[in-house]
């Protein structure tokens, strides 16, 4: 068998295992098929169904032209685990990097476009009892929040499930407490994909309320900048300052205030009184100590220090 039949061979193999366990997807490829990388794999977790996709694809597209091919059986709670993609669903465009997640209806049209090479897993939920426990009819998408309590909880427990069989290790009752602690968490840990729509372009009725939305959801990335988040969200770097400009604001501003008052929230949180205000400026984006009491002094008419003493009821001793 030639290199080329070999690689077609792969690809075809590719096709019909992703579309046994997620639908009927097709696949494009983004460069010569002798190039392409397209692994599948399966395991349980207390009798949970998971798999693992790693696929340097050009897309996956689900076209959706034809409901009675469609699994309307499940949702897939999707952990990009490497690489970055964008998913587009329900008329929503959704970026997922390293560690974020989302929620994947089986219905309708939907498409996956990997950057490169991926790696995420997917997690298979009852649908009727996702659309139930979030009281919707329509389609259930959305990214889950990693900020909200709920969405936390959701980013440990997947992480969890997310570390192979388990064999005979858990009993079939506690798979079923697990699917049950996933769907209810999901009620309350995804973002609210409703402010948008229009695929890619993000062309909603509150623009400016979903980017502060995912500004919100990245604050603790250093390098959130005006350029990279324009990228996340197929706007132009102009469009995305117009936004802010129109309500006398700015971008790199807003950016600020909220990683400072989320920086303040943690200082006067008394579970994290033993966290140094230094390592809660890094936690929130600030790559600069200096830059960051001087900020917090001049937002909060307070340092750091002082704000955490007075929030905390505490004397002002020690160093920071």
């Amino acid at each position: 068998m030639s290199t080329c039949e070999a690689a077609r061979e792969g690809l075809d193999q590719w096709t019909s295992t992703m579309q046994e366990l997620c639908g009927r997807f097709e696949t494009h490829l983004a460069s010569n098929v002798s190039l392409f990388i397209g692994e599948i794999s399966t395991w349980s977790h207390g009798g949970l169904s998971l798999a693992g996709m790693r696929t340097n694809a050009g897309s996956i597209v689900r076209y959706g032209d034809h409901a009675d091919y469609d699994d309307d059986e499940h949702c897939f709670l999707v952990s990009q685990r490497s690489g970055h993609c964008q998913v587009t669903q329900a008329g929503v465009t959704i970026q997922l990097a390293p560690g974020d997640m989302m929620l994947m209806d089986s219905v309708g049209p939907c498409s996956i476009r990997p950057m490169g090479l991926i790696d995420h897993a997917s997690l298979s939920l009852p649908r009727d009892l996702v659309l139930k426990q979030m009281q919707i009819s329509g389609q259930a998408f959305g990214k889950v929040s990693s900020t909200k309590a709920c969405g936390r909880m959701l980013h440990l427990l997947m992480d969890q499930v997310c570390r192979g069989a388990d064999g005979n290790a858990y009993a079939h009752t506690q798979g079923e407490a697990l699917q049950s602690a996933f769907i209810t968490l999901l009620s309350s840990g995804l973002e609210q994909a409703e402010e948008c729509s229009g695929p890619g372009t993000l062309a909603g009725i509150d623009l400016r309320g979903y980017v502060q939305k995912v500004i919100d959801e990245s604050l603790a990335q250093p390098n959130l900048t005006p350029a990279s988040l324009a990228g996340r969200l197929n706007i132009s770097v102009r469009h995305l300052y117009r936004l802010f400009e129109e309500q006398g604001d700015s971008v790199c501003r807003y950016i600020q205030r909220a990683r400072l008052k989320r920086s303040a929230d943690d200082l006067a949180n008394p579970f994290l009184k033993t966290e140094s205000i230094t390592s809660i400026a890094y936690k929130w984006g600030f790559t600069d100590s200096a830059h960051f009491s001087r900020s917090f002094k001049k937002q909060f008419e307070q340092s750091p220090k002082d704000f955490r003493a007075t929030s905390l009821h505490q004397p002002l001793i020690g160093a920071a």
